[in-house]
């Protein structure tokens, strides 16, 4: 029986599974903001979430996981210095998901992961998203 097993499979076995998401989460942790299928932005959403959590604690040992999940050690660098001392006021909630809608080749539901507090303009999908300047205080 699955009860309580919640594990998006995502028609992988779980190390292809456990590597895409931790390379989805690194592309999300240098960009600020992947498109990826609906069912992909789900599961990384947790696995992102997770990251922060260990970034905000901020010790030799959580950064010692984060390294062993992501397996880029340039992410975790990004997490810590700039990423989790952002959210450090949050207590949850640090990623959202927008649906796009349906992607020309298969039809695949799309969608957009990114971190709350990026302020982004929404580009059309397929275009590249522009990077927010924060403006300046006079």
């Amino acid at each position: 029986m699955r009860h309580l097993k919640r594990t998006a499979k995502l028609g992988r076995t779980s190390e292809h599974r456990n590597a895409m998401l931790a390379n989805l989460v690194c592309s999300l942790i240098e960009h600020k903001r992947v498109t990826t299928s609906l069912a992909k932005a789900k599961a990384a959403r947790s696995v992102a979430e997770k990251m922060v959590t260990l970034g905000k604690k901020g010790t030799i040992a959580h950064r010692r996981l984060a390294v062993a999940r992501l397996h880029q050690e340039s992410a975790a660098k990004i997490l810590f210095k700039e990423i989790a001392p952002a959210f450090k006021d949050r207590r949850s909630g640090y990623t959202r998901i927008i649906k796009l809608g349906q992607r020309q080749g298969d039809a695949s539901q799309s969608a957009i992961l990114e971190w709350v507090d990026n302020v982004v303009p929404a580009a059309a999908p397929g275009a590249p998203a522009a990077e927010a300047k924060p403006e300046e205080k006079k």
